[in-house]
């Protein structure tokens, strides 16, 4: 009997265990993004997406290498849809493990073949340019190099300012590895790593050249244009510098997005990499803080900043810049 009435009160709990169990606390569908660009882009984007399609997408926030090493890691077993860098070197790791499903070729349509690898195994959708920083009151423009490979000659010692550290600048050492050779690099970084004050981040890298701590610092144009439209506080002292001409200096840093092949939610996933390949998505982008150039051509950013058209960029294989060699050839040079 006593057996009898504990089925009885039980029953009714274990269906209510189920209910909870199938809903999980999601109430739809929803992909999983290992996001290593700018969070506070994806939390700008994302609401966009969500809105037209009703797909949630949950962000895992991290960085290039940190994220990449971690899919390889996971390998079939990640539970990442898909996976979205600052800079394309962890794409290609990423790809060398062969771990992304094809795009759609309709996705891959929208984006110029250039900034996307050949395999279509993912798209760039967000370009940074290389530029150089300079204090108006240490140096006139004139006196500016022609070549970022310039800035190895001693006479620019204690000149310049960059940040090695970080994913950001090991891209453009990786497009210097990939335009010039490995002994070409290795001279040069032998050469920053004399001429050069080091400091940690970008923004930082800024703040020493206005203050005219450094005459010049290595970055990407977007962190001068984002100050520039806040207060203009850490960067009202400088001016920027394109190097043009095709030269390694004028590196477009491409961020890539790619569908694992391990995802459970293949429509979806495909689905998100096209938004922001697709006018929507980098409309949203041109219209957000970040300033990063969009790759669409049926979209571009406001004319304050230099013109996509204009940064007569070197030509370089996406998905031949290599994170490991890089990784390697800055440690012989004491640069990390």
């Amino acid at each position: 009997m006593k057996k009898q009435r504990l089925l009885t009160v039980l029953a009714p709990l274990l269906m209510i265990s189920g209910l909870l169990t199938a809903c999980g606390g999601d109430d739809g569908p929803f992909i999983t993004v290992y996001n290593a660009q700018h969070q506070e882009l994806l939390e700008e984007m994302a609401p966009i997406f969500e809105k037209e399609t009703g797909i949630e997408v949950k962000l895992r926030n991290g960085k290039d290498f940190e994220l990449a090493n971690q899919l390889v890691a996971e390998g079939k077993s990640s539970p990442a849809d898909v996976f979205l860098t600052e800079n394309s070197p962890a794409m290609s790791l990423v790809e060398s493990k062969g771990l992304f499903e094809p795009l759609d070729e309709k996705t891959l349509a929208l984006i110029p073949e250039q900034y996307r690898p050949a395999s279509g195994a993912w798209t760039g959708f967000a370009a940074r340019s290389t530029v150089l920083m300079y204090n108006k009151e240490q140096i006139a423009e004139k006196d500016l190099p022609t070549s970022i490979l310039d800035l190895a000659d001693p006479k620019w010692k204690g000149k310049v300012s960059f940040s090695p550290t970080g994913a950001d600048f090991q891209a453009i050492v990786s497009a210097v590895l990939e335009l010039k050779g490995e002994a070409a690099t290795k001279k040069w970084l032998k050469g920053l790593a004399a001429n050069g004050e080091v400091y940690d981040g970008n923004n930082i890298v800024m703040q020493s050249v206005n203050d005219g701590e450094t005459a010049t610092g290595i970055a990407y144009h977007y962190y001068w244009f984002r100050d520039q439209g806040e207060s203009g506080e850490n960067s009202d002292q400088t001016a920027l510098h394109f190097f043009g001409n095709q030269d390694p200096g004028a590196f477009l840093s491409i961020s890539g997005a790619g569908v694992l092949k391990s995802s459970k939610k293949q429509k979806d996933a495909q689905a998100f990499v096209k938004f922001l390949a697709d006018e929507a998505g980098q409309q949203a982008l041109a219209d957000s803080y970040a300033l990063e150039y969009p790759l669409n051509p049926d979209v571009q950013l406001d004319d304050s900043v230099k013109a996509f058209t204009e940064l007569e960029p070197p030509r370089v294989d996406v998905s031949a810049l290599n994170g490991p060699t890089v990784i390697e050839l800055m440690q012989d040079a004491g640069l990390l």
